[in-house]
């Protein structure tokens, strides 16, 4: 059965920063494209590799992988806040398959998610509840990050999974590309921080609205020149999109968390999802691109992109 892939930016400030209109017109007609893909494959099952921005996640206990057996959404900047609809059976015997292949991945039976899993799935479908889905945590903020090759098995483990299966199934890759948003690094945070770094859930209405406006002000210093936050990079971003369109998802290897830190942000490690979702579609048959949209958007604090793909023998 045929296999697809829609790797996409997510921004919180989508809907609280506005960037110049020609700027929001393209993003609104990429989305558009990016829906009438998925309308017209019909996807039976959403497989989700997406991060956690220290709302489902903590310091206490930070696996570089998990697959949820039941999730639910955080509802952090007003986004899905609800049970999503996971087919448990399919995620057990998913983790019992990449566990078989030597790849050791945690399980959660009550995984939070937040909105750099859901949105992708919110500005496609509508609502998010209905989707069938598997979420798939992939660690992409705290530190220490497993080498890229090691996201690839992992990706290549899942693909590997749904290969044979009777089901259409849309992987999705949530996050990146290069960006740098006020993320507390564990490093260098304060007492204040680390606390909210190791164990912040279930925040105080007040405390989430404190939280979500120092981004908001910041995006927003950013877009004026005024933010003292990473530049965004684009030939970086150009670069990692080509390696997703070369189909040569080994090059994903040569990838250096150092590096990624140095010239792409701290938040440019969210494109773990888009290499586990380019290798679990790799591990299904070789794939080509069909669409691509890149802008760099101070706005959203983001390399902003958007990649829909299916497999090179199967029309959608």
């Amino acid at each position: 059965m045929p296999h697809a892939l829609l790797c996409m930016s997510h921004s919180p400030l989508l809907h609280h920063v506005d960037p110049p209109e020609d700027v929001k017109a393209s993003v609104d007609a990429a989305f558009e494209q990016a829906r009438a893909f998925v309308r017209d494959f019909a996807p039976d099952l959403v497989v989700n590799f997406g991060p956690d921005h220290y709302n489902g996640f903590f310091y206490d206990l930070m696996p570089p992988f998990c697959i949820g057996y039941r999730a639910r959404g955080t509802g952090d900047y007003d986004s899905f806040a609800d049970e999503l609809n996971v087919p448990t059976d399919v995620a057990e015997a998913l983790a019992e398959h990449v566990i078989d292949r030597g790849i050791d991945v945690a399980i959660s039976r009550q995984m939070e998610v937040d909105h750099g899993a859901v949105q992708p799935m919110e500005i496609i479908f509508g609502d998010v509840a209905p989707v069938p889905v598997v979420p798939i945590f992939v660690n992409s903020v705290a530190r220490p990050f497993v080498k890229m090759s090691r996201v690839r098995a992992f990706g290549q483990a899942v693909g590997e999974y749904f290969a044979s299966s009777n089901s259409r199934i849309l992987f999705i890759g949530s996050g990146g590309l290069s960006h740098d948003p006020p993320i507390p690094q564990i490093a260098t945070a304060t007492e204040v921080q680390r606390k909210l770094l190791t164990d912040g859930r279930n925040p105080t209405p007040e405390a989430r609205a404190a939280r979500q406006t120092r981004v908001i002000d910041t995006a927003r210093a950013f877009a004026a020149g005024d933010a003292d936050i990473m530049d965004l990079n684009p030939d970086w971003d150009r670069a990692f999109l080509d390696v997703c369109r070369s189909g040569r998802v080994e090059n994903f290897d040569g990838y250096s968390a150092e590096e990624m830190d140095a010239v792409a942000g701290h938040s440019a490690h969210e494109v773990r999802n888009w290499v586990s979702a380019y290798s679990a579609l790799a591990a299904c048959g070789d794939y080509r691109v069909t669409y691509e949209f890149y802008r760099p958007i101070k706005e959203y604090i983001a390399g902003f992109g958007i990649t829909t793909a299916v497999l090179a023998n199967e029309p959608i």
